[in-house]
């Protein structure tokens, strides 16, 4: 090996050993250090780009931190789903957590939902839009037969459970015979890319990530559209641990729904596209439920 090529290589590992550095910080950032006896550690879903989820969700953090004399970590998990195995196995304190997963921590760990987002539109829920290109002819569940699906995670309601429950509702009985084919994409964003582009046919995916994707290029706004919306869906809330004293909790809880009150605050809480918080309560998600238990019957064929 030439002197040149050594060098080279050693230039290399030692980048990728900053870029692993910078990442391990990224993912696993604190809030400020405040010195604080205290430490809770906050999961975040991958709803779309991680990288601006976290810049975001830390100025949450770094808020809370200051106002509740707590240090808050944050810690983004590699998949819907995920957090249950994380309160279970790794000392997670709360998460940020979609409908679904809401509702199986509520089920599963007697978990509180505490908060949850109110958009910037006014509404604290979401929806789930069955989408296609435009030029595809599909428009209709028949026209879906032996067709491509973009799902994006078991662990949906948006992006799995509710096309599921439409497709059940509507006289499905086997979806591997009814479609040609399905796939997971693991991102509500990454669904509609993979309509965009032609890997699928039909995509399932998060009305509130939809829009920002469009929002961003008006084109793919005129060359997919959405053929099925499901019912009102919670917005992400905030979940946590009973390991968490209830006093703290309350104060969680309380700080966040004040944050629109303040000039700071709605400057956070305009880095989430959020308006305001409200209370979350478990009663919220009983048409999870019920979606959920349409989706089981095409998934289990009972």
């Amino acid at each position: 090996m030439s002197p040149h090529n050594s060098i080279t290589r050693d230039k290399a590992v030692s980048y990728l050993c900053f870029v692993v550095v910078c990442l391990s910080m990224f993912f696993c950032w604190p809030g400020n250090s405040y010195g604080r006896g205290e430490e809770l550690l906050i999961g975040i879903e991958p709803e779309h780009n991680i990288f601006d989820q976290m810049r975001s969700y830390r100025k949450l953090a770094d808020y809370l931190s200051e106002k509740l004399d707590v240090e808050i970590r944050l810690t983004i998990m590699s998949r819907y789903g995920e957090a249950l195995q994380r309160f279970k196995s790794r000392g997670l304190s709360g998460a940020f957590l979609n409908s679904y997963t809401t509702s199986m921590v509520i089920r599963e760990l007697d978990l509180e939902p505490v908060v949850r987002q109110v958009k910037l539109n006014g509404e604290a829920v979401t929806y789930s839009y069955i989408v296609v290109r435009a030029d595809s002819g599909i428009r209709k569940l028949a026209d879906m037969r032996m067709k491509r699906f973009a799902f994006v995670d078991p662990a949906t309601t948006a992006g799995y459970l509710f096309p599921l429950a439409f497709m059940k509702e509507n006289g499905v009985d086997d979806l591997t015979t009814f479609l040609e084919s399905y796939f997971f994409t693991g991102s509500h964003a990454s669904a509609v890319f993979a309509v965009l582009d032609g890997r699928a046919d039909i995509g399932a995916v998060k009305e509130t990530v939809y829009n920002k994707v469009i929002s961003g290029d008006a084109t793919i706004g005129r060359e997919l559209v959405v053929i099925k919306k499901s019912p009102p869906i919670p917005e992400t809330a905030l979940c946590l641990s009973k390991e968490i004293s209830a006093d703290l909790r309350e104060r969680i809880a309380a700080t966040m729904l004040e944050m629109h009150e303040t000039e700071e605050g709605r400057k956070i809480l305009q880095e989430l596209e959020a308006l305001r918080f409200i209370p979350a309560d478990k009663d919220d998600y009983r048409t999870v439920l019920q979606i959920e238990q349409q989706a089981r019957q095409l998934i289990t064929g009972r």
